[in-house]
């Protein structure tokens, strides 16, 4: 697991990317596991606070009791319509694990301990998937599929 902070580090500019897609909306979706193992699909926003990447949940909310009981988590950004003349700005996605970290009042609040980025796209010609990957075991890769 990485901070955000090691990942900018290791991949300044791809990381910097994928904060632009990642804050180009402010609402975000996250999974976590239910008590039995099936996912739960939450809407969440996300900060980047310092050199970490934070979520915020209310008091007891239930993505929150997930996160608590089992740090797995993968958040997606927002996906945006490509845009007239076809081009796709893409859309990013951050896995790892959450660390209740201090929070005001009865408020959840964790920190992201990065283990995968992604961010998908298509190439210019439209007609193939770019997908560009992150973790700190094998650092960066690009692939493309018809």
């Amino acid at each position: 697991m990485s901070s955000w902070a090691e990942f900018a580090a290791a991949q300044p500019e791809f990381a910097s990317r994928v904060r632009k897609l990642m804050r180009s909306r402010k609402h975000l979706t996250m999974a976590t596991l239910r008590r039995d193992g099936s996912p739960r699909i939450s809407g969440t926003e996300i900060q980047f606070a310092g050199d970490q990447l934070q979520v915020g949940s209310m008091p007891h909310a239930r993505k929150a009791m997930d996160l608590l009981r089992d740090a797995r988590v993968a958040i997606h950004g927002p996906t945006h319509d490509p845009a007239k003349n076809g081009t796709w700005r893409g859309e990013a996605k951050i896995s790892g694990r959450a660390v209740e970290i201090p929070a005001g009042g009865d408020s959840h609040a964790f920190r992201i301990d990065i283990d995968e980025v992604v961010i998908t796209q298509l190439n210019d010609a439209r007609d193939r998937l770019i997908i560009e990957s992150w973790n700190s075991r094998r650092g960066y890769r690009k692939t493309e599929r018809a």
